[in-house]
């Protein structure tokens, strides 16, 4: 009878410490659950307050007319034109993180068509940094070949240009949630062909996010 209750005893003990073990195993499993909530919760309202994404934005600084040839054909009622413009913008990141921009570019246009055109590369732009630039945009003259109203502009003596930069990338928050960022920048200028000089433009601006 001795025997049967030492056994009895010792399968109730091996029962109790198992269900100790057991429960153990639950409270660590459910410490390390409510720890990986806690971080995920914590990103997520990092994400949405303190590293909220915010739009970037360019913002025309000055606006120069460089170089400017022009001269008539009048038996051929053509308009020989060079024109060199200069643009300092700078582009602000006002994010806690840096914005990557891909390959870029900025176009001169005339009445509608793209008549000049250059690339902006690829960069990067630190946390709340302002990044200046500078854009020399170059009339290509041939684009003007079949388009009739620069020749009347001309002799107006008034040319109406505008200009269109756009920069485009992404802002990796916590390097968890990735954001689009696109911010544009549109400048209307007239030309004065007789003193070639440029009026204050005026520009307009625009971010998406």
């Amino acid at each position: 009878m001795e025997v049967a209750a030492a056994s009895s005893s010792s399968s109730k003990d091996g029962k109790a410490v198992k269900r100790v073990r057991a429960r153990r195993r639950r409270t660590i499993c459910i410490a390390v659950i409510a720890a990986i909530l806690g971080v995920v919760l914590l990103i997520v309202i990092l994400g949405l307050t303190v590293f909220k994404p915010k739009r970037a934005v360019t913002t025309v600084n000055s606006f120069k007319l460089d170089h400017m040839d022009v001269s008539m054909d009048v038996a051929r009622l053509r308009v020989n034109l060079n024109i060199t413009l200069n643009i300092d913008l700078s582009v602000k990141n006002p994010n806690k993180v840096g914005f990557k921009y891909t390959n870029s570019s900025a176009h001169l246009n005339y009445r509608g068509q793209v008549v000049g055109e250059v690339p902006i590369p690829a960069g990067k732009i630190s946390a709340d940094s302002t990044m200046p630039m500078s854009v020399t945009l170059t009339l290509l003259a041939d684009r003007f070949l079949s388009n009739s109203d620069i020749y009347s502009d001309v002799l107006s003596g008034t040319l109406p240009l505008s200009t269109y930069t756009k920069i485009s990338g992404k802002v990796y928050i916590l390097k968890v949630f990735k954001f689009h960022v696109v911010t544009e920048s549109t400048c209307d200028v007239v030309v004065n062909v007789l003193n070639r000089t440029t009026p204050t433009p005026e520009c307009k601006y625009k971010t998406k996010l």
